[in-house]
């Protein structure tokens, strides 16, 4: 059976990243300096000018959390203040079902950034949304001046009801405007089917079902297959993470022993580290991950560890560089907010933040040139976003000019698909490499 924990989930809405959730009264903040109360005390005085003297009575409560979260969102991309409505969204969210759009955002440049590939069958794959584009307007409004919080919410509702859309995407020649119809999102965070002589295993997130939905598609294409299987294609492309404890238990999945996963904080004593338990459920049966500059969080950490301690070979395109940990601390009236805390490293000790997985074997994407001609690109130029450039993100240990991310595009017909044509040929023998089995710690390029 697959080790479950319960303690540390990722957040979705902000991006995919390790969170650890706290009770309201853990951790005590070292005493404020005499300085510290002097500045709150101008806040104090601040907020009662606004509430007598402004044009308009303001919202007291609105206020404050917007006080809170400018606070919160000053620090990092990550970090942000939750009100009750938020937290329980947050909660269902991580449940694998809810209502919505289908994507994953983030704040840059005062807009939203759509980060990663939208759900499968979500309202936004099917209106043509692709990861990197930025919502300026929801329903004819300005984004600008929103918190994140707030422009999700707007983008939420009734599920049948529209919300229309304009988005921003590089290189196009003028905003594009789409029409959403909201809908029910049930993600099925596990997919799996045999391929020839091949299981493949498609992780789409990190929540509540991963690890049942992937134990389940272990056993049945080992079922199927029984002597004739050659091993696995664990996919994690365009998969933006989720749950920290799903990510440990993937990873324990395809380990026999060793580090999955190390998370460290401003203090030594507050590093933390998950180590696998004996039991391979594969048997150790030939392993490639596929990622890509999609590839967030969670995912990156199933890849890091799996590539670190030589279980799998990792092909693809550098993954997105997402490594900070939250703590969701749980505050008065059911509200909490997300606080960067640590930052995640591999077995190695390496730090993803703003640099993402470099693969063992390097598979390069492309887009199409029917798609490069809609967003008004050249030929040979391509998009590559990831961590590093959103705007206030931490600075990692190890992160280069180069930065993090590349392509997020899959194409939806497998033939044309050279990532996963290149894992499939691997398995099957017709195609060699060194990095396949993984035994060298040199990197490899595809040939």
């Amino acid at each position: 059976m697959i080790r479950k924990l319960s303690i540390l989930f990722a957040g979705a809405l902000a991006g995919a990243a390790a969170v650890t959730v706290v009770g309201q009264n853990a951790g005590v903040a070292n005493a404020a300096g005499s300085d510290t109360y002097r500045q709150l005390a101008i806040f104090g005085d601040v907020f009662e000018r606004v509430r007598a003297q402004y044009v308009d009575e303001p919202d007291d409560q609105k206020l404050i959390e917007t006080a809170i979260n400018g606070m919160l969102t000053s620090l990092d991309p990550h970090s942000s203040y939750m009100n009750a409505k938020e937290a329980q969204d947050m909660r269902t969210q991580t449940r694998g079902q809810f209502g919505g759009l289908g994507i994953q955002v983030t704040m840059k440049d005062e807009v939203v950034l759509v980060e990663g590939s939208p759900f499968a069958d979500s309202p936004a794959e099917k209106a043509g949304i692709l990861s990197g584009d930025l919502i300026v307007e929801i329903d004819g409004d300005p984004v600008r001046g929103l918190t994140l919080s707030e422009a999700v919410e707007k983008m939420k509702g009734e599920i049948g009801t529209d919300v229309k859309l304009t988005v921003v995407r590089e290189g196009a020649e003028k905003p594009i405007r789409m029409s959403l119809t909201r809908d029910l999102i049930t993600v099925k965070s596990v997919k799996f089917e045999e391929i020839g002589d091949v299981g493949y295993i498609k992780v789409n997130s990190f929540n509540e079902q991963t690890t049942v939905g992937l134990e389940e598609g272990i056993e049945e294409i080992k079922a199927k297959l029984g002597d004739k299987l050659k091993g696995f294609v664990l996919d994690l492309r365009s998969n933006p993470g989720g749950l920290l404890d799903e990510a440990v238990s993937v990873s324990d999945a395809f380990l026999d022993k060793g580090e999955i996963v190390s998370t460290r904080g401003r203090n030594a004593d507050e590093t933390r580290r998950y180590n696998a338990r004996q039991g391979d459920e594969i048997a150790g049966e030939p392993l490639v991950v596929l990622i890509n500059g999609g590839s967030a969080s969670a995912s990156e950490i199933v890849a890091g560890a799996l590539q670190d301690q030589r279980r799998a070979t990792v092909v693809g395109s550098r993954s997105f560089g997402k490594g900070s940990v939250q703590t969701i601390i749980p505050l008065g009236s059911a509200g909490a907010m997300r606080l960067t805390t640590a930052l995640y490293y591999t077995p190695s000790g390496s730090s993803i933040q703003g640099r993402g997985i470099d693969p063992d074997i390097v598979v390069d994407q492309p887009l199409p040139d029917e798609i490069k001609a809609q967003m008004g690109l050249d030929p040979e130029e391509e998009v590559s976003r990831g961590e590093s450039s959103l705007r206030g993100h931490i600075t990692g240990a190890e992160e280069t000019d180069e930065g993090s991310g590349s392509s997020s595009y899959v194409p939806p017909e497998r033939d044309k698909d050279l990532q996963l044509q290149y894992a499939l040929d691997l398995l099957n023998g017709v195609k060699t490499n060194a990095m396949f089995p993984p035994k060298q710690e040199a990197k490899a390029a595809a040939n």
